[in-house]
């Protein structure tokens, strides 16, 4: 029989310890590239993006709906969840921490890690 994994309390955690749990329920669920992106010093209102692509429509929205259930188990409050339905970018917002589940077309065709990577770079790095 497969074990149930489930993360601890996250009532009063940091953002950090929360993106950084998101993703473990992500990779735990299977998912494909999963990474951690501080956002803090280029978006007012979140610290941390945290990404994953999914191998189908399904398997999208069996990771966001995982990520939904086992933070809300662990103590925190659900903002938004947006995309239901559509299942190829889910947002899975928690306030301080967001979390993006793409299908790997939308993934490449939004690119948000590069988007993020290069808003903080010097203007003179964005145009190479």
């Amino acid at each position: 029989m497969e074990e149930i994994f489930k993360i601890g309390d996250l009532s009063g955690a940091e953002p950090e310890a929360v993106a950084q749990a998101a993703a473990t329920v992500l990779d735990n669920k299977k998912g494909i590239d999963v990474k951690v992106i501080p956002v803090a010093s280029k978006i007012d209102i979140v610290d941390y993006f945290v990404v994953c692509s999914g191998t189908s429509n399904t398997h999208i929205k069996a990771l966001a709906d995982e990520v939904e259930y086992q933070l809300c188990e662990a103590g925190l409050k659900l903002k938004s969840y947006e995309g239901r339905g559509n299942n190829t970018w889910i947002l899975v917002d928690f306030g301080e921490v967001v979390i993006h589940v793409f299908s790997r077309e939308a993934r490449e065709f939004y690119n948000i890690e590069k988007l993020y990577r290069e808003a903080s770079a010097p203007v003179s790095e964005q145009a190479e």
